[in-house]
C-alpha cells in the first residue's frame, strides 16, 4: 500500500479490525519512511448479478422484489416476517452461490416456489398462480392436485 502523504511504497499494518457485520476489515497502517499513519478498508469485491427476464431484458438482482413477492403470497397466513426474511436470504444465497454473473428469472421463480412449498401450501399456490400465470380454473386445479399428491407421499 502506497503512503498517501509521501507515496513511499512500503507500509506496515499496525492494527486490523473486522467491522460489525463482518463485511470489511479496517486497517491502520504506518509508512516506513515518513511514519505517517492512515486507515484503509478492505472489502470483498461484489460482482453485480443480473437477472435475465423471459423477454431477454436484463436488470440488476433485487432482493426486495423477492421479499415483496413472498410477503404478498404469505399475506394473512401465520408466517412471521422473520421467516419470510430467512427464506429470502436462503434464495439470495442460493442464487449467489452459482457464481454466475447472470441468472434466469425462471430459476429464481422456481427457487421461490420450492421454498414456499415447504413453508405454506396456501402461500405456494398463491405465488404459483401469479408466477405460472394461470389462465383458467383447470390450471389451478392441476396445481392443487400435484400438491395433494406430494402430501400423500
Amino acid at each position: 500500500m502506497k503512503c498517501p502523504k509521501c507515496h513511499y511504497k512500503e507500509t506496515k499494518v499496525v492494527d486490523s479490525r473486522l467491522n460489525n457485520d463482518g463485511t470489511s476489515i479496517r486497517r491502520r497502517r504506518e509508512c516506513l519512511k515518513c511514519e505517517d499513519r492512515f486507515t484503509t478498508y478492505e472489502y470483498v469485491e461484489q460482482v453485480p448479478l443480473m437477472v435475465v427476464k423471459s423477454d431477454s431484458r436484463r436488470q440488476a438482482f433485487n432482493r426486495a422484489k423477492i421479499l415483496s413477492g413472498i410477503v404478498k403470497a404469505c399475506e394473512k397466513r401465520p408466517i412471521s416476517m422473520d421467516k419470510m426474511e430467512e427464506v429470502t436470504s436462503e434464495i439470495e444465497r442460493a442464487v449467489q452461490k452459482k457464481n454466475d454473473r447472470e441468472v434466469n428469472s425462471k430459476d429464481i421463480g422456481e427457487l421461490i416456489m420450492e421454498k414456499l412449498a415447504l413453508l405454506d401450501d396456501v402461500a405456494y399456490v398463491r405465488f404459483a398462480s401469479v408466477y405460472r400465470q394461470f389462465r383458467d380454473v383447470n390450471q389451478f386445479v392441476n396445481e392443487l392436485s400435484h400438491l395433494l399428491q406430494k402430501e400423500k407421499k
